[in-house]
């Protein structure tokens, strides 16, 4: 099974390559390209299969097909509209907006990507090097060394700029287990922000789940294969991020851009027809559908193969709808099944905008999952209006919520999406007016303070108080139980000036700032990092020899609670470990050496 070319898609064949896309068109032609000049080929039908070998084929091909079109009976069949391969891997050109994608008749050719013809990968992928409990780094691809200086200008804001010696050591020095990459796969602007001179920077709006961003990763598949290779040489592991929630052709006022116009059903509908929107943008892809979970774990496959450790599934309630959420959802025996797949670190960011679509805990026994109640709480408990009790819960692993007897807690206290952890210490409100919707966008109501003053200060007994919010938050999230998050730039107080929703600023706002990182910060991270995989925080059975005390040091009683900390005693062997958290006084771990907040 692993070595066998996929149905659908470019794949070579004896004597050629065949070409294969599922369509319920009445016709599909395969367009074949070399410079401008188009060569289209009608291909033969065999169910909902479409397909034709060639002996010739040019380098570069997309697809046509003819049917009825009439949008209110969900047909979108314009032989106009030229169609990405759904089975892409690699792209000549970025996506584009234009008002020509959602008008019929209007032909696409000169702005629609075309596909270039990769031979599929093969190999059966070596076992992951990432376990649960060590550090997890999420970074934007792009972003991250945009405004590296040691990283050749060529080379910045690509996925290979990651095997930089110098982006290596960084890594290194912060003990990161495995690299958590926001999408590298080709992606479409949403349609308000060309307008408004604005781009997506975060890439969380793909048109197909495998071809790889043209200005991420230039070097398409090979270079993606050689930099996971590299991560791994240094001991790093590598997760993507993945969204098969959606597909960005969005609503029924968006564009024409593949499965649309070759297989509108891939898209969820109530009975009336209405498209479903539990994603938020528009249109949700029915994975209770065979043909579109097999292409998501064909997808799946081809990046397991180019050597990745896992995948982060965005929105991840949409993988087990139909349309209500089951726990017992076939793609979940699916994934636990295949010999590739099996193997895999699997986390889902459990909740979507559908009903009931707030799902923590419910994931497989295997699977992490986001928490958002432990950033929540951990906020809270630092801002001054959250329990001590609460605090020991998500320091303890969650065990309310994962009932498993290992942690599946993806533990993190600020991420790509909402304030910095240096901007939540410092910023009580969005700022968001940079992103064109009148600070209407973002959470309205995330858990921060700005410790008296909304943004930059010279005050420095404010300065101080946010420097130990924040060195506080860190310590309690890297002496948790669970799996630790960081997100890129957060260990040297990256900024984004109370923007908390920075996914249409590919600018300065987003790019991290190498050459002003806070160096003092940034060693306290390393130094948390060192400590914890010296120090066995995620034994399974360390709770039940743990004694919580007062930070004074006597038994907790039922109303210490809620007090304003405690002090968690472990044994280790002939050592001992002492955890002290307290509001007044930050975090300390004692354990031969003291790290303190």
């Amino acid at each position: 099974m692993t070595n066998q070319p996929y149905l659908l898609g470019a794949t070579p064949v004896p004597g050629g390559t065949r070409f294969a896309v599922r369509s319920t068109a009445e016709q599909v032609e395969l367009c074949l390209f070399d410079g401008p000049a188009e060569r289209r080929i009608p291909m033969t039908r065999d169910g909902d299969v479409w397909t034709v070998t060639i002996t010739d084929p040019a380098p570069l091909h997309g697809y046509r097909a003819h049917g009825e079109y009439d949008p209110a009976r969900n047909q979108w069949f314009d032989p106009a509209k030229l169609l990405v391969d759904p089975y892409a891997l690699e792209l000549d050109r970025p996506f584009v907006q234009s008002r020509r994608l959602a008008a019929y008749g209007e032909d696409t050719a000169d702005i629609i990507p075309r596909a270039r013809i990769v031979t599929p990968l093969t190999d059966s992928p070596a076992p992951p090097l990432f376990r649960p409990g060590r550090l997890i780094y999420e970074l934007n691809v792009r972003a991250f060394t945009m405004r590296h200086p040691a990283v050749p200008q060529a080379q910045r804001g690509t996925l290979a700029a990651l095997a930089h010696p110098t982006v290596i050591e960084h890594l290194r020095k912060l003990g990161v287990a495995a690299v958590e990459l926001m999408p590298i796969t080709a992606a479409i602007d949403e349609r308000h922000l060309p307008p408004l001179g604005l781009r997506n920077a975060w890439g969380y709006n793909p048109v197909v789940p495998m071809a790889i961003c043209p200005e991420r990763v230039p070097g398409g598949v090979a270079e993606l294969v050689a930099t996971v290779a590299a991560l791994r040489e240094a001991g790093i592991g590598v997760i993507l991020d993945l969204v098969f929630n959606h597909m960005g052709e969005s609503d029924v006022q968006g564009g024409t851009l593949s499965f649309r116009g070759l297989d509108p059903d891939v898209y969820a509908r109530t009975p009336d027809g209405t498209l479903i929107n539990d994603a938020g943008t528009g249109n949700t892809l029915d994975a209770s559908r065979p043909a579109v979970r097999a292409m998501i774990l064909d997808a799946l496959r081809h990046f397991a193969r180019a050597g990745v450790d896992g995948f982060r599934f965005d929105l991840a309630p949409v993988l087990a709808r139909g349309p209500g959420f089951d726990a017992r959802a076939p793609i979940f025996a699916e994934i636990a099944t295949d010999p590739i797949l099996s193997s895999r670190i699997m986390i889902a960011e459990p909740w979507d905008i559908g009903p009931g679509g707030y799902q923590l805990g419910q994931f497989p026994d295997h699977w992490l999952e986001w928490n958002d109640k432990y950033r929540d709480q951990v906020r809270r408990f630092w801002r001054g209006d959250g329990r001590a009790g609460d605090l020991a819960t998500r320091i303890a692993g969650s065990a309310d919520i994962f009932a498993s007897a290992t942690s599946r807690s993806v533990n993190f206290v600020a991420a790509h999406d909402g304030f910095t952890l240096a901007d939540l210490t410092a910023y009580a409100e969005r700022h968001n007016h940079a992103n064109g919707e009148d600070n209407r966008d973002g959470h309205g109501d995330e858990v921060s303070w700005n410790h008296g003053v909304e943004g930059p200060t010279d005050d420095p007994a404010i300065l101080a108080a946010r420097h130990a919010s924040v060195r506080a938050m860190l310590a309690t999230l890297f002496l948790s139980r669970g799996t630790p998050m960081l997100t890129a730039g957060d260990e040297f107080g990256r900024s984004q000036q109370g923007n908390n929703n920075g996914y249409a600023q590919d600018n300065d706002t987003t790019w991290l700032d190498w050459e002003n990182r806070d160096d003092a910060l940034e060693d306290f991270v390393a130094r948390l990092g060192q400590f914890r995989r010296d120090t066995p925080i995620d034994w399974t059975d360390w709770l039940a020899d743990a004694e919580w005390r007062t930070l004074s040091g006597d038994p907790m009683t039922p109303g210490d609670w809620d007090g304003d900390g405690f002090a968690l005693h472990l044994p280790l062997g002939d050592q001992s470990l002492t955890l002290r958290f307290g509001r007044a006084r930050g975090v300390s771990a004692i354990r031969g050496t003291v790290i303190q907040s």
